[in-house]
């Protein structure tokens, strides 16, 4: 068999046309969503996604800024910039890009942000939202994979997940979230032992540990559907995920592919994010 392919950048395009709908209406209610992302430093990873980022929001009609720093930006003056847009009526989203510099406390930096502008889902207050079941904002790429899984109706309640990765923008969350929609989920990292003992029985894998063709075709079970959030580059510097993709479409039900699956998806509900953040200003304002 060969895997049903969940084309990310296919369903984005359909997100970011309900995004442009939603934004639009906002507007002329004189509210046009609004975006901030702060890239500090040269990443340039970082810099294609910021990029990326604002391209989208210009796309979708809503309202941009990008403030750009050097590596050498002292904290205290991106602590005063972040307070500064969290008090700007026209920002409804702010998203600092990561990683950050090293000397940057990267926790203070989204503590920093407005728990009403977190689009990102990261402060403590977001976070522990997701965990009680009644999240504010969901951290955009699990919020993206699971609209992926529901435009292909893979069901979950009652089926076997497994998270490969425990970080806290898409391993920990992505748990939460398939926990709250029925799945019996284990969360794998870096020191469990036999990886394959877990994902061998498992309806459904997301790969999030940023280890390039971590997932081989040998630890699928045929038919799973194996999602892919993993970026990387080969020692020739092509793009990978963390699933040996080649080997494992003949064994999987779906999957995803690098590039043009969960990335888009991660974008598009960046954009979903900032849009509800935007309805909950105009409700509490109206």
């Amino acid at each position: 068999m060969t895997a049903q392919l969940i084309n990310g950048s296919t369903l984005s395009k359909t997100v970011c046309a309900e995004v442009a709908m939603r934004a639009a209406a906002l507007t002329k209610k004189g509210h046009q969503p609004g975006l901030a992302v702060i890239l500090v430093g040269d990443d340039p990873a970082s810099r294609v996604y910021v990029r990326n980022k604002i391209k989208a929001c210009q796309e979708s009609g809503l309202y941009s800024i990008c403030d750009r720093y050097p590596a050498t930006l002292p904290e205290a003056e991106l602590l005063a910039r972040i307070d500064a847009l969290n008090h700007d009526p026209a920002i409804h989203g702010i998203l600092v890009q990561l990683p950050l510099p090293s000397h940057f406390n990267r926790r203070a930096i989204i503590e920093a942000i407005s728990p009403d502008k977190d689009v990102d889902g990261l402060h403590t207050v977001n976070a522990g939202a997701l965990m009680s079941g009644a999240p504010r904002f969901l951290p955009c790429t699990p919020y993206g994979v699971m609209r992926m899984l529901t435009a292909v109706q893979i069901p979950l309640e009652g089926s076997q997940a497994v998270v490969i990765g425990c970080s806290e923008s898409v391993g920990k969350p992505m748990a939460f979230v398939l926990l709250e929609a029925g799945a019996t989920v284990t969360l794998c990292h870096r020191q469990t032992r036999d990886l394959a003992l877990y994902t061998r029985s498992a309806d459904l894998i997301v790969a999030a540990a940023g280890h390039p063709k971590l997932l081989t075709a040998d630890m699928v079970k045929t038919g799973a559907a194996v999602i892919d959030v993993g970026i990387n580059r080969t020692a020739e510097g092509a793009l990978c995920g963390d699933v040996d993709f080649d080997a494992v479409k003949e064994i999987a039900g779906f999957i995803t592919p690098v590039p043009g699956g969960v990335g888009p998806m991660t974008i598009s509900m960046l954009l979903v994010n900032t849009i509800q953040a935007a309805q909950r200003t105009l409700k509490t304002y109206s």
